[in-house]
């Protein structure tokens, strides 16, 4: 079984997830021109490591599959640790396979607590995979393993470790809101001021009411905010692509 990661600048992460994994049959590393430490720490744990530019998360990920020297994939991100008890959910699934993929539960550490509630558990991903029967697909964000077989469940959890601070979860936020504002306008959608007012709100209170923020004290009402808030500027970055309502100096030559 491979295990492969894809990088960029994941210096301070990337040896904690590596060490998670140590007892698979491979690691295989994807780097994309990292201008930190990230190179030499992936060469610590594998000789699998390969640099090549930013192709996208689809793109790349598929490509460190491609890779690899066994069937069997796990996909792990440099922000994520496997527990032991996944390991041994995963090292029992590829020595009997029953499916041609399995998904497991991801749970994040944020604001001095795992979060349990919200938007982000369950958190299902699918990561152990049979390549010649998955594949990621998808565009921009929310990329996903497409599967031509059945699916299974794989017991323990991903542990992830996505921001060091509200600051980090806010760039993150702005980032993939640019990406995903742009997958909608490609996919033919539209917004205006209902969906700009609306679609937040009600992200607001599915995440801190109906999915139990509530319960997790100030850390789920902040990631309940954020959750909205994300939802906010996706609707406000695409309003601002689908009129061409680009920000302009006043003075500029455009508007003489």
């Amino acid at each position: 079984m491979s295990v492969t990661v894809i990088t960029r600048n994941e210096a301070a992460d990337l040896a904690a997830a590596l060490e998670s994994v140590r007892w698979a049959d491979e690691i295989v590393v994807v780097d994309s021109e990292s201008t930190d430490d990230t190179v030499a720490i992936a060469r610590q744990f594998t000789e699998r490591v390969v640099v090549q530019r930013w192709s996208g998360y689809i793109a790349q990920k598929n490509f460190a599959a491609s890779l690899a020297s066994h069937d069997w994939i796990f996909s792990l991100d440099a922000d994520e640790r496997v527990t032991p008890a996944l390991a041994r959910a995963i090292r029992s699934s590829v020595d009997n396979p029953q499916h041609a993929a399995y998904r497991l539960k991801r749970v994040t550490w944020h604001l001095g607590r795992w979060i349990r509630s919200t938007d982000w558990f369950p958190d299902d991903q699918t990561r152990l995979y049979d390549k010649r029967h998955a594949g990621w697909t998808g565009r921009y964000v929310h990329e996903a393993v497409t599967v031509n077989g059945t699916m299974g469940t794989l017991a323990g959890e991903l542990h992830h470790f996505p921001y060091r601070d509200i600051a980090d979860h806010l760039e993150t936020i702005d980032r993939y809101t640019t990406l995903a504002a742009q997958q909608m306008l490609e996919g033919g959608r539209r917004t205006g001021v209902l969906q700009i007012a609306g679609h937040p709100a009600f992200a607001f209170l599915r995440n801190y009411l109906l999915r139990g923020g509530i319960r997790d004290g100030v850390p789920g009402l902040v990631v309940s905010s954020m959750n909205a808030y994300y939802v906010f500027l996706k609707f406000a970055k695409l309003w601002q692509l689908q009129s061409g309502a680009a920000d302009r100096h006043p003075g500029s030559s455009s508007e003489r």
